[in-house]
């Protein structure tokens, strides 16, 4: 065989070889575990939003341009000052954790682009928790409706990013402080406790109230057994007693002396010197 005619063969194969390796990172990709991608095809239709790319080994048209978003869980924190009803500037620290809708990164990625963190989850969580903290007074806020003002805070934020022009999934809110001014702060305590002394002397009142009830119910119970008693006690019944007092007495081997009372209803008394 003439070498000659094998050379441009060899040299067409040489080139294509070097133009695959130069182009291999613009054809060849890895989307990994934590990642999506999107295409956009510069002559077919620009951004294929339905084509999800989903984590393995793919391939693509080298002027085509692909975007890949890591879709593992992230978390944005925030302190922000907002008003509470009465206007009276309260300072908030926010944590948010979130992803991205896995199969829609391509409405994600049109709307907002990569920066959608602050292009989108920052901004909607600053405008619920003003909105939220707007119908609470500092103390509601602070003490006696905070879980109340946390949880319309988280419901109203994941149902805001989630929602189908969104696209974001919250995996949980957190208010990590909520500060007041000092001297707003010392007053809402100052009142709290006021109030827990008046609840504790309320309750000792009450205690005592039940207490006073009791023993005049049982002084009633012991007179009203008393009266029955002292009715019950007649002149024969207690003659009778007595002679059966005497009895017992007298059957006792340390009986000596027997003293009769006077009267005729007089009763024997037996002493002994024992």
């Amino acid at each position: 065989m003439d070498n000659r005619k094998l050379l441009p063969i060899v040299v067409i194969t040489i080139i294509a070889l070097i133009v695959v390796v130069g182009l291999s990172s613009s054809i060849f990709y890895t989307i990994q575990s934590n990642e999506r991608a999107v295409i956009f095809k510069k002559f077919a239709g620009g951004l294929d939003k339905e084509d999800i790319k989903q984590p393995g080994f793919h391939l693509k048209s080298p002027w085509n341009d692909l975007y890949v978003y890591d879709v593992s869980e992230n978390q944005a924190e925030e302190t922000m000052d907002v008003l509470e009803k009465n206007g009276l500037s309260i300072q908030v620290d926010i944590s948010v954790r979130f992803h991205p809708m896995y199969d829609k990164i391509g409405e994600i990625h049109e709307t907002f682009t990569r920066d959608y963190v602050n292009r989108l989850v920052v901004p909607e969580v600053r405008s619920t928790v003003r909105q939220v903290m707007g119908r609470f007074t500092a103390e509601e806020i602070y003490s006696t409706k905070r879980s109340e003002v946390e949880q319309a805070i988280i419901s109203e934020t994941g149902e805001v990013l989630g929602n189908e022009n969104n696209n974001i999934q919250m995996k949980a809110l957190l208010i990590r402080s909520i500060n007041l001014p000092e001297k707003i702060k010392t007053a809402i305590e100052s009142k709290l406790q006021q109030e827990q002394e008046a609840l504790a002397y309320r309750f000792r009142l009450d205690r005592e109230k039940s207490e006073a009830e009791r023993k005049r119910i049982a002084a009633e119970g012991e007179s009203n057994a008393n009266k029955i008693i002292n009715n019950s006690l007649t002149p024969a019944l207690l003659k009778m007693r007595g002679i059966e007092a005497t009895l017992k007495l007298a059957e006792s081997t340390n009986s000596k002396v027997v003293v009769i009372g006077q009267g005729k209803d007089g009763l024997p008394l037996i002493l002994g010197n024992n």
